[in-house]
């Protein structure tokens, strides 16, 4: 009988870890359905090389070197398919995953009615849905409607487009128009020296109230005036009378807020003598008469005067030159629309007195169709693209020139600041009832809007 060198307990473990290393590829080959990459194995002769090693190393110094050489190689191939075995172990398993999901969802006995649903028009859930779809179905059939309209106007009416609407045969002698236009400018310059005068407290304080007054009433007359008595184009009329108003809401609240700072400035200096004064007016705010901020307020797309705005870092000139091109788009677009549409409508109908009353009403509601593209190409050609680019060359800060009118909820921005500002909260702290209040601000925007439309349609009406 042999005796056997190893002992047994070295024999029994040696089984134990081929047993474990076969029962491992097994599992891993009934999962992953590939050749069979043993960890267990591979750790397990890694001991059994670094025995043989350190065994050979006791001998001879020389081949321990070499034969550490090969235990590195040797770990870094077991790392590599360790790697490489796990990867492949994580993409079966996600393969096999979604075969199983197919095979047992899509079955026919899986049920498709699991949830109480609603239609998605339905009351309760058709603010939940999302309506891109049916939105861009509208502007298809928006686009389809108002292209047979032109086909039509063209077929019936031809080419009306004509340019003594917006530039008359005396449009190169509306020099006092142009001339009225730039002496705006010494109304500001005006103002400015009146509060310069304030500052240095060369002129009480009801002088320098009655000069602004003055001042702001001139602004407003002289262009008027001069729209008035010179038959000039309706743009040049409409430009002259816009700047105008501008001009007088600016004036307006540069005389108020340098007052309310003057009045900010007084409280001050009573509170360092120990004075008491009111709690509205106690709070720092320095009153310093800058030419620079007047210049940059008249220009920059706002009616409320402030010492500084929040400024942008830098401007974007390819934006800019963007939003001119749409500018001018649109700019064309509403002119079409008035001379191809408007015009025809408005000298083809009746008295709304004197002839059917059936026809004074089709002739309103077929004006009305055009009149609203008018007015949404001119606010987006004003409140967005022009402001948008009169800041971007300004680096003005603040661009929310208007909210979401559409809503029926808010108004425009610039117009609403200056009339919150300083007609109805002034109205309020006289003492005047809200209502009161909104009614006067309500009766002064329709004053300068109102104004703003008749008078330069007065003067087409006299070309005509």
């Amino acid at each position: 009988m042999a005796i056997s060198d190893v002992p047994e307990s070295t024999v029994t473990t040696a089984t134990a870890t081929v047993t474990t290393v076969q029962t491992d590829s097994d599992l891993r080959h009934s999962s992953l359905r590939r050749r069979p990459t043993s960890t267990g194995g591979l750790f397990d002769a890694e001991s059994a090389a670094q025995d043989a090693v350190r065994d050979s190393c006791s001998d001879d110094s020389l081949n321990c070197k070499n034969n550490e050489d090969v235990k590195d190689r040797k770990t870094d191939h077991a790392e590599i398919d360790n790697d490489n075995a796990v990867q492949n172990n994580v993409t079966d398993q996600e393969n096999v995953t979604d075969v199983t999901d197919f095979k047992f969802t899509y079955r026919p006995s899986v049920p498709a009615h699991r949830r109480i649903k609603e239609s998605p028009l339905s009351s309760g859930n058709i603010f939940r849905q999302s309506h891109a779809g049916l939105f861009n179905l509208c502007i298809v059939v928006l686009v389809a409607v108002n292209s047979r309209l032109i086909i039509e106007n063209l077929m019936k009416y031809g080419w009306l487009i004509r340019s003594g609407f917006w530039f008359s045969s005396k449009s190169f002698r509306d020099w006092p128009l142009f001339m009225c236009c730039l002496s705006l400018a010494v109304f500001p310059l005006a103002a400015f020296v009146v509060e310069m005068l304030a500052q240095k407290k060369s002129i009480s304080e009801p002088v320098v109230v009655l000069l602004h007054i003055v001042i702001t009433t001139v602004a407003i007359i002289y262009p008027v005036l001069v729209i008035l008595r010179c038959d000039s184009a309706f743009l040049s009329g409409a430009t002259l009378m816009l700047l105008t108003c501008i001009v007088w809401l600016k004036l307006v609240s540069y005389a108020h807020t340098s007052y309310d700072m003057r009045a900010l400035t007084v409280s001050n200096e009573k509170i360092a003598k120990g004075e008491t004064v009111p709690d509205t007016l106690d709070m720092e705010y320095p009153h310093n008469v800058s030419f620079n901020s007047l210049a940059y307020f008249m220009v920059a797309p706002t009616l409320c005067y402030q010492p500084s705005y929040p400024r942008t870092p830098s401007v974007r000139k390819g934006w800019i030159c963007r939003q001119l091109l749409k500018l001018i788009i649109f700019t064309g677009v509403m002119g079409f629309i008035i001379e191809q549409y408007m015009n025809p409508i408005v000298q083809n109908s009746q008295h709304p007195l004197k002839g059917n009353f059936l026809y004074a009403i089709e002739r309103i509601l077929k004006l009305s169709v055009p009149n609203v593209y008018v007015w949404l190409c001119m606010f987006y050609c004003f409140f967005h693209l022009w402001l948008n680019i009169l800041a971007e060359i300004l680096r003005f800060g603040d661009r929310e020139f208007y909210k979401d009118w559409w809503n029926a909820q808010t108004v425009e921005e610039p117009v609403h600041k200056w009339m919150v500002r300083h007609v109805y909260f002034p109205c309020i702290r006289f003492g005047v009832p809200k209502g009161a209040a909104a009614l006067i601000a309500f009766l002064v925007s329709a004053v300068f809007h109102e104004g703003g439309n008749f008078i330069p349609k007065r003067c087409m009406v006299h070309l005509s």
